[in-house]
């Protein structure tokens, strides 16, 4: 057998098997009765409940930060972050949240956050300059 067989048999395997990896990454977007129902890991997308409390106690524990957040359906869920309390996190627009369901609340491991724009005051002049 010629080598260039054998590393072309060897690159497909890597290709699968990254594709294979990655597949989680790939997923689309649920809402949290999705999430709730299913009790797999999914990604759900919505806004933060600035209504609601928030709590992060570093000094108790550094790596958890419990909020939480409505989806794009309207309903409302506690979400446990795995992780410190992001930066700016009360100014986002739009959050994404990677996780899975677990005793009443949705422990999340990753999140993702959509800031506003600073150029956001810029645009709506350029807007009210051009109607």
């Amino acid at each position: 057998m010629k080598k260039v067989y054998i590393i072309a048999g060897i690159m497909i395997a890597v290709a699968i098997s990254l594709f294979v990896t990655a597949q989680d990454d790939l997923s689309t977007y649920s809402n949290i009765s999705e999430a709730i129902a299913s009790g797999d890991r999914v990604k759900i997308a919505g806004q933060l409940a600035k209504d609601m409390e928030m709590l992060y106690d570093p000094v108790q524990d550094p790596n958890i930060f419990t909020f939480y957040i409505r989806d794009n359906a309207g309903a409302t869920q506690k979400v446990v972050l795995l992780q410190p309390k992001p930066q700016d996190f009360e100014l986002s627009e739009q959050v994404v949240l990677t996780g899975r369901m677990q005793e009443g609340a949705f422990v999340a491991t990753d999140v993702l956050m959509k800031c506003p724009s600073k150029y956001k005051d810029e645009e709506i002049y350029l807007k009210e300059q051009q109607g």
